[in-house]
């Protein structure tokens, strides 16, 4: 168990953030040893002052309304960043999912490593991770092979090797949470299932919900198959699915019994996009195919030996970008993907909610800012921390506040926390607000008419 004392103190060392409804800024607050939070000195709130503390109850009564409404605009898309998979493998094994190491490569490894450190500075990072590193290996290996250098040989077999120390490494990951003790495994999913479910129950007159992820790893496939969710992606088949360019709006319906006319949408439906792509991706000629990887699989290789992938290697791996950022929007099969993220979120009545996602891919925060172009559209920022600054910098430089909602923090953004208080429950029907009318109309009866005895029954029946 990680030391409750030390968490507490680093929690308290970074403010919460909350802007929701008529909050007009950002506001900071603090938790006190009360296990109350209290405002930073100076800031004004219609439901808080700087001068008394207040709790959770005041948080939930201002924030899960807002997110309940914002939830069931006409068009809802999630971003899961890699703070989901930390969340998640947290509570399942109490410690940080596996990192993104530096690759083992010796060929130019210095030209890698600064050309790596320029992407990362570009991109609002301190350090270059593996991604720029990859990006920067594969854009020196496509020179080396057009100049005939020796050296391709030697720097393919290193990258090669790298990709699958990094793939290893999302296993890893994916591991650690299969493998959890029991009790904390099952809260780890069933925390999941309910913050999947959150997003995805929405009415038959709503477009379906959009999932998209920059996560390699096979998290949200899982906790979607646990909570009977149907996720609706590219890939075509059930052997071995293949990616298809099609953009055909495939959905899923049911008949009704006893009812004739047009059929249902069927629940539980939701559109799945992997924007980096995903450690079971292989390309395999011309085309993309998604393998039988188990999930928390120990390594990738033997599934690569499978006939029908052409004798593919690790180097084969859709697990990472393509050699530079703008290239990669650019090229198959990513130009698709990135297709899907702008058709979904840039349009009207449209809210996008991004969790542990650390705005530091520029080209997701281009296609983010063009949506808040639209001025129906709305932004719902939900991350646990900030430590580089990045998301509040995105915030101001955008310049729309109004269209910009932020969680920001642990007492806001940490998975349970937020499942079991701010968003919005897993039922949202016509049955729940039909209640809602009932309730609401009898409550208002009894507060402006006296009680009459016998007359009851005949309300009851004038509500319903």
């Amino acid at each position: 168990m990680p030391n409750t004392n030390q968490q507490v103190s680093s929690n308290a060392q970074h403010p919460n953030i909350v802007k929701v409804r008529d909050d007009h800024r950002p506001l900071h607050f603090w938790p006190d040893e009360n296990n109350q939070f209290k405002l930073q000195a100076g800031s004004e709130a219609s439901w808080a002052n700087d001068t008394e503390p207040f709790g959770q109850k005041e948080l939930r009564e201002h924030i899960e309304p807002w997110l309940t409404s914002l939830f069931q605009s006409e068009h809802l898309s999630l971003l899961a960043g890699s703070g989901l998979t930390h969340a998640v493998h947290f509570l399942a094994a109490h410690e940080s999912a596996a990192g993104m190491g530096s690759l083992p490569i010796t060929t130019h490894q210095d030209k890698i490593s600064v050309a790596a450190k320029i992407s990362a500075t570009q991109a609002g990072r301190k350090t270059g991770n593996v991604e720029d590193q990859l990006r920067v290996a594969n854009e020196l290996l496509r020179g080396l092979e057009i100049l005939g250098n020796p050296e391709v040989k030697t720097l393919r077999e290193e990258l090669e090797s790298g990709i699958k120390t990094f793939a290893e490494s999302i296993l890893k990951s994916e591991t650690g949470i299969a493998t959890a003790p029991d009790e904390q495994r099952e809260q780890a999913f069933t925390t999941l299932v309910s913050f999947l479910m959150s997003f995805a129950s929405r009415t038959g007159t709503r477009d379906r919900l959009s999932i998209f992820t920059t996560n390699y790893d096979r998290l949200i496939e899982a906790g979607a198959e646990l909570a009977g969710l149907h996720l609706l992606d590219r890939f075509l088949g059930n052997l071995m699915p293949i990616f298809r360019s099609s953009r055909l709006d495939l959905d899923m319906h049911y008949n009704p019994p006893g009812i004739r006319g047009e059929p249902r949408y069927l629940e539980g439906v939701a559109r799945f996009i992997k924007l980096h792509g995903s450690v079971d991706w292989v390309q395999t000629g011309k085309d993309i195919r998604r393998i039988g990887l188990p999930f928390g699989a120990d390594e990738v290789e033997p599934y690569l030996k499978a006939p029908g992938l052409d004798g593919a290697t690790a180097h084969k791996l859709m697990i990472y970008p393509n050699a530079a950022k703008d290239r990669e929007t650019a090229d198959y099969p990513y130009v698709e993907l990135f297709r899907d993220l702008a058709s979904a979120v840039c349009r009207p009545n449209s809210t996008l909610v991004t969790y542990g996602y650390s705005f530091g891919d520029e080209h997701i925060n281009r296609v983010i800012r063009d949506m808040l172009t639209i001025p129906s559209t709305h932004l719902v920022v939900i991350s646990r921390e900030d430590p580089l600054g990045r998301v509040m910098k995105t915030y101001e430089q955008i310049g729309r506040p109004s269209q910009i909602s932020l969680l920001i923090g642990h007492a806001l953004a940490d998975l349970t926390t937020l499942t079991e208080n701010y968003l919005p429950k897993a039922a949202i029907d016509k049955t729940t607000f039909r209640m809602s009318e009932l309730l609401k109309q009898r409550f208002a009866t009894h507060q402006s008419a006296p009680k009459a005895k016998g007359h009851d029954a005949e309300d009851l029946s004038d509500l319903l």
